[in-house]
């Protein structure tokens, strides 16, 4: 069966650690991808309007599953946006104030809020993930959709803050689910929002089968995307619970491992051949 979408993540996949990509080979691989009328789906943890300054040429006519699933947009036309009740959000906000090493962010439809006590260097790495990024005395008073929180920490507090975030989160009814975004990032999304689900809301609209659709990632919030892509690509960067689900591999995000992906399905060369 034919490839009739190719979906990305971003950090650690698409981008090299530099938050780059070779833009000039992806735009000609682009203009093949339209006249093939494959879809390109940029698929990531990352705000809607920080995905947008990565494609500034085509950013109008492609679809974004942002924010984790959270967001899903099809040439600019909302198709999906999750929105978490303010007493949710509130309760969420007094289990993380428990966490002292932590810095949150809460992320919503109209731009991301940080605490405006959190220190300078680390708003700095956080604008690297969001164009609108507003800091708050009080984030318990937000005027906006809420529908996901982002959280930054050491890399090696990671795995006890999710085991310990999965067991409080649990006690409510399941309210948030905690997910690991690789480098030193989690994510707390509503459950059911994440990447796959966004791309089988574009699947729906375009019909497009998972037959028909690649995947590619690195880290634990692209497992679900994955798993429900036929073609499954784990980069050589991956962590190991992304390489077990990955039907297939590829070269790492600072040797194109992505565009050497889409380059395999333009020359239908192995598995696409």
């Amino acid at each position: 069966m034919a490839v009739k979408m190719i979906a990305v993540d971003m950090d650690g996949t698409f981008l090299d650690d530099n938050k780059e990509y070779n833009a000039q080979r992806f735009l000609r691989q682009y203009t093949l991808l339209k006249e093939r009328g494959i879809r390109f789906v940029v698929a990531s943890g990352n705000q809607y309007y920080q995905l947008q300054r990565y494609f500034p040429e085509i950013k109008d006519e492609i679809a974004f599953v942002a924010e984790n699933g959270a967001w899903v947009s099809d040439s600019n036309e909302e198709i999906f946006c999750g929105e978490l009740a303010q007493s949710r959000v509130h309760q969420v906000l007094d289990i993380l104030a428990k966490e002292p090493d932590i810095s949150t962010v809460v992320c919503g439809r109209n731009g991301a809020y940080i605490h405006s006590s959190a220190p300078e260097e680390v708003v700095s790495l956080l604008s690297n993930h969001y164009a609108r990024l507003e800091k708050r005395d009080d984030l318990y008073t937000i005027d906006d959709t809420i529908f996901k929180f982002s959280l930054n920490l050491a890399h090696e507090g990671v795995d006890a803050l999710l085991e310990r975030l999965h067991n409080q989160l649990g006690e409510i009814e399941n309210i948030m689910h905690p997910v690991s975004s690789g480098y030193g990032f989690i994510d707390l999304i509503i459950p059911g929002c994440h990447k796959a689900h966004g791309i089988a809301l574009l699947q729906e609209k375009w019909g497009i089968s998972d037959c028909e659709v690649v995947a590619i990632g690195d880290s634990a919030n692209d497992l679900e995307m994955l798993r429900q892509a036929c073609f499954s690509f784990a980069m050589a960067n991956a962590v190991e619970p992304v390489r077990a689900v990955a039907r297939y591999k590829t070269e790492s995000n600072n040797d194109d491992g992505a565009l050497n992906v889409i380059a395999r399905v333009l020359a239908r060369e192995f598995p696409f051949g």
